[in-house]
């Protein structure tokens, strides 16, 4: 088995195996000044990638770590082969998911232990409060540490995972919570596509809790305004309609300007509520506006969305430095437009280059806050 070595900026004080994520997992052993990352399996829940990250794992246990670092995530089967390791032989230590894609993107950067601004844009990974996150702005972040200072405003995950198959579903939650009942009057040709007895049966779901956890996350509202947009109630797999946005707005080549959102400041945190994005994308579509156009403009909102909150923790703060990691940021126009306007601003912005942005990143994350948490 072929593993990728990355150079450290520093010395690793105890060597560290973290176990990743649950999909595009990756193993990472870290000792000395170098990391050893294996290749990635795309999701543990297959016997055959799991028997690769089994095989991996007992690899570099032989290693003797001291530090067993894992995900938050209880269903994770990372996360749960930590049970099945000989209690008291390890120092056992779970990572914030979205704390390691940072921590990730800052390590492939050589950055020393300092404070950044870290944006982790993802479908979905457990926060510190036990929810959902995906749409995180981390102010100030570091290795050892970071605060939860702006995200997005959470939407109903309504029937839990198959709302990632069924993006209607993050629709019509959104539309719901903006004009209650009314929104099956408004005059836009999605609402022809769907099954309005599925929709109350949905309703019901909302309205009671009923597997519907509460979901802040970037992943599933380009879900959400893709189905709107493409006028698509499913997707054979995780993102997909996001993937087909993305194509659509690329082709837009005019001038244009994004949407409104609002940022809203409760107690020590933001909370950016994307409310006025779907009012306008629904008064676009009423007038018939290219769908090209509206993607476009939609992807220059989030990029927007970017630039707005790194101003604002900059002004607070003085932090110029900018970390972009999460699957989300794979959308190679998104990931340009927010670089464009990040940079026009000052701000110095660090991306990933060698490795991906999303979860095959996590180990080697987990791996680095470990040597900084003990």
């Amino acid at each position: 088995m072929e593993f990728k070595k990355i150079k450290l900026p520093f010395k690793i004080k105890k060597p560290v195996l973290a176990l990743g994520s649950q999909t595009k997992n990756t193993i990472c052993f870290a000792k000395d000044n170098t990391a050893y990352l294996s290749p990635a399996n795309q999701g543990l829940s297959n016997p055959r990638d799991f028997s690769n990250f089994n095989k991996a794992v007992k690899y570099f246990l032989k290693k003797k770590p001291k530090i067993i670092a894992y995900d938050l995530h209880p269903e994770y089967q990372s996360t749960k082969y930590t049970q099945s390791l000989p209690p008291n032989t390890y120092n056992l230590l779970s990572i914030q998911h979205h704390h390691a894609h940072i921590a990730s993107c800052m390590i492939e950067n050589g950055l020393q232990d300092q404070k950044v601004i870290g944006v982790a844009f993802d479908g979905t990974g457990l926060g510190l409060d036990n929810a959902l996150w995906g749409a995180e702005f981390f102010y100030p972040c570091s290795y050892k540490s970071f605060k939860r200072s702006a995200h997005l405003k959470e939407v109903t995950l309504l029937g839990g995972e198959r709302a990632i198959l069924e993006p209607w579903r993050l629709t019509a939650a959104w539309l719901y919570s903006i004009y209650k009942d009314k929104f099956l009057n408004l005059d836009i040709s999605w609402l022809k596509k769907i099954n309005r007895n599925n929709w109350r049966i949905l309703k019901n779901m909302y309205l009671s809790g009923f597997n519907s956890p509460l979901v802040s996350s970037m992943g599933r509202l380009f879900d959400a305004v893709a189905s709107l947009v493409l006028e698509k109630n499913k997707a054979d797999f995780e993102a997909e309609l996001a993937i087909n946005l993305e194509r659509a707005a690329t082709g837009y080549r005019l001038e244009a300007s994004g949407y409104k959102f609002k940022i809203i400041k409760r107690k020590d945190k933001y909370v950016i509520d994307p409310a006025p994005i779907f009012k306008e994308i629904i008064s676009d579509l009423k007038k018939d506006e290219s769908k090209e156009k509206v993607a476009y403009r939609f992807h220059l909102t989030i990029a927007e969305m970017v630039k707005r909150m790194s101003l604002i923790f900059r002004k607070e703060g003085g932090i110029n430095k900018v970390v972009l990691s999460g699957g989300v940021f794979q959308n190679k126009l998104l990931l340009s437009l927010s670089l464009d306007l990040l940079n026009k601003e000052g701000f110095k912005v660090f991306t990933h280059k060698a490795l991906s942005c999303n979860d095959s990143g996590i180990s080697l994350g987990q791996a680095i806050i470990a040597n900084f948490s003990r």
